[in-house]
This record gives structure tokens, C-alpha cells and sequence, in this order.
């Protein structure tokens, strides 16, 4: 009877004790598992957040990439519509500059137009060179011009310095003004390229 009682009492106490390890086995499993999906949770939410910022830096890549060959685009369109303009200036102006610098009367004209606005109005004491090289062919053709020339106080010379076109300065005055085909040209071009811009594109 006494042994019944103490296996009894001894049943108990396992079967207490059992129970109480599975409770608390039980009860960290379940910690655990909180604790799992609270990391889990956690990781995803980080790995959302890195997705985010991936994306929207590479959003911004791409939108910066964009504004780049947008205006390397527009830069590129711009440099070839200035080129084009260059060279329908030059092919319209080139042979007709050439032409004119080397025209008597357009020459005449000229240095009149410049006597007549060098001192606002006043009689000028000017000297203008002419191309030497082109001496025998500018003497025969300028004969009667000299004189309207000279009568507005313009002196008529030759210099081996002058390619093309005329320069004129004070007499005793240590700089001339160049009339070339490149300084034609280039006045011509400025206000030529403006036109052609409107008219081809």
C-alpha cells in the first residue's frame, strides 16, 4: 500500500513535471516563432526599402541619361544646322565678295561712302591701298574715278600688303581700316546667316 502511494505520488509529480516542460516548451517555441517572424518581417521590410532605393536610383540614372542624349541631341542638331548655314553663306557670298572687291566702280563707291562718313561729314584726308598685283587692271579701269576720289580727299595707292579688296586710313595716321574679301565676308555672314536660318529651317 505505501509502495502504491509513493508510485502514485511519483506518477504525479512526472506527469506534473512532464507537463510543465511541455508548457514551457511550448511557450518558447512560440517566442520563437514571434521572434522569426518579427527578423523575417524586419528583412523584408529592409529588402523592400533597398528595392525602393535601387529603383529610384535608377530611375534617376535613366532620367539623367535621358537629359544627356536630349542635349548632346539638340547640340548635335544645332552644330549641323550652323554648319549648313556656313556653307550656303559662303557659297552665296564667296564668289560675289570676290567679284566686287575686285569691281572699280563697287571700289570707287566704296571709299566715296567712307570719305564722305569718315569725319562725320568733314572733308577726309584719306589714303587708300589697292592690291598692287592688281595695279595695271584697277589703274585703267578707276582713270575718271581718281579724280572724284582725290576731290574728296582721298589718295590712291598700291601695296604689296593688300591681297584683296582695299584699306583706308589717315594719311599721316599710323592705322587703316581693311576692306578684304574675308572682312566682307565676315559682315556679310552675320547678317546673312540670320536670313538663310529663317529660310531653311
Amino acid at each position: 500500500m505505501g509502495n502504491t502511494k509513493l508510485q502514485e505520488l511519483t506518477d504525479k509529480l512526472y506527469q506534473q513535471g512532464l507537463e510543465k516542460g511541455r508548457n514551457e516548451a511550448d511557450s518558447l517555441v512560440a517566442e520563437a516563432k514571434k521572434e522569426a517572424q518579427k527578423i523575417v518581417a524586419e528583412a523584408e521590410a529592409r529588402a523592400a526599402e533597398i528595392i525602393s532605393k535601387a529603383q529610384s536610383k535608377a530611375e534617376d540614372v535613366e532620367k539623367n541619361a535621358m537629359a544627356e542624349i536630349s542635349m548632346a541631341g539638340k547640340q548635335a542638331v544645332a552644330k549641323i544646322k550652323s554648319e549648313i548655314e556656313t556653307l550656303i553663306v559662303e557659297k552665296v557670298t564667296a564668289e560675289g565678295v570676290k567679284k566686287a572687291n575686285m569691281d572699280a566702280e563697287f571700289i570707287k563707291d566704296m571709299l566715296l561712302a567712307v570719305a564722305q562718313n569718315w569725319n562725320n561729314g568733314a572733308k577726309a584726308d584719306l589714303v587708300a591701298l589697292l592690291p598692287e598685283a592688281k595695279k595695271a587692271e584697277l589703274d585703267k579701269a578707276m582713270g575718271a574715278a581718281v579724280k572724284s576720289l582725290l576731290s574728296e580727299g582721298i589718295e590712291v595707292g598700291y601695296s604689296a600688303d593688300v591681297k584683296s579688296g582695299f584699306k583706308v586710313g589717315e594719311k599721316n595716321g599710323g592705322y587703316y581700316i581693311s576692306f578684304s574679301d574675308e572682312s566682307f565676308s565676315a559682315l556679310l555672314n552675320d547678317y546673312l546667316r540670320e536670313k538663310v536660318a529663317q529660310l531653311i529651317f
